[in-house]
């Protein structure tokens, strides 16, 4: 993922779109449901690696802009007439009201913070990168930092049938905690990779994420860049600050994933506590990569 403003991200990757034929942000075909099971192979681990090597990631993302920077330059060269009508008509088509509406609820809760930091993919789902989200903004909470996800929802048009629901209904939000880290951009970048892992179940598997729900990875490592927090998985509540919206194009959830340790993700698929209780137990909202396990 490249830093940029979210405006410069929404911006390119409508572009992108368009200069493809397309005219939404079709995600028909893959909505889905398989199993509720949250039982994963470990993927978290494969996240986090990505982090570890800076000549591998600085590598990976020339690679990204290489491929991108050929894909534009081949359709610049193409002279159909047909497709570049095609072009020209969805110059007109494509609107991203479902990103303006997810902005507009993130500016209520942080009226000052007009150019957050903000995420976007090098190349997006939809031009066939392996970035789900096309964007995720980070905004500063004063004593954490806010993610939101943009691309769980229909954040362009509305292609689905399901006029009350946006997309798969959803978007995702984490809060982590601030603090002297040897490399606090490392982190940040460490949890847009983990949210976009996240989001690759939805879009792979058809995987809808409710509320007071628990995400078990089977690791024991840490989920921060130097692997040695206690937290290791997730579980999900609703975001309080955001809630839930209704945009022109339907229904978009909040959900908000906490960090959580081992031993109480195993409680709770061992249904010796619950997913509320356990969130009462911790006693916030926002993952601290510090705090001991609670059971």
């Amino acid at each position: 993922m490249g830093r940029k403003t979210r405006e410069e991200n929404k911006a390119r990757i409508i572009a992108g779109l368009r200069q493809r034929g397309y005219s939404i942000n079709s995600i028909n075909d893959l909505m889905r449901m398989s199993s509720k099971e949250r039982e994963l192979i470990p993927f978290l681990a494969g996240v986090l690696e990505q982090f570890t090597d800076e000549r591998d990631k600085e590598r990976g993302a020339e690679r990204c802009r290489k491929n991108q920077e050929e894909s534009e330059q081949l359709w610049d060269y193409s002279t159909d007439k047909e497709e570049k009508n095609k072009e020209d008509k969805n110059k007109e088509e494509v609107k991203a009201v479902g990103w303006d509406a997810i902005t507009d609820a993130c500016e209520k809760i942080y009226p000052d913070q007009k150019e957050p930091k903000h995420y976007g993919t090098l190349v997006s789902w939809k031009l066939g990168g392996n970035d789900p989200l096309d964007g995720i903004s980070i905004y500063d909470g004063g004593d954490c930092w806010h993610f939101v996800t943009y691309g769980l929802s229909e954040i362009y048009e509305k292609e689905t049938d399901n006029k009350d629901v946006s997309g798969y209904g959803m978007e995702f939000t984490f809060k982590l905690k601030k603090d002297d880290y040897e490399d606090e951009e490392a982190e940040i970048r460490c949890i847009c990779g983990i949210l976009q892992a996240i989001a690759r179940i939805t879009f792979t598997k058809g995987e809808i994420f409710r509320p007071y729900e628990f995400l078990y990875t089977g690791q024991t490592q840490g989920i921060d860049t130097k692997m040695q927090s206690a937290i290791t998985g997730f579980i999900t509540v609703p975001d309080h600050d955001l809630g839930s919206i209704n945009t022109q194009n339907g229904k978009v959830d909040f959900v908000e994933f906490v960090g959580a340790t081992d031993a109480e993700l195993l409680a709770v698929r061992n249904k010796q506590t619950d997913v509320k209780t356990l969130y009462e137990k911790i006693g916030s909202d926002v993952t601290d990569y510090s705090r001991k396990s609670v059971i």
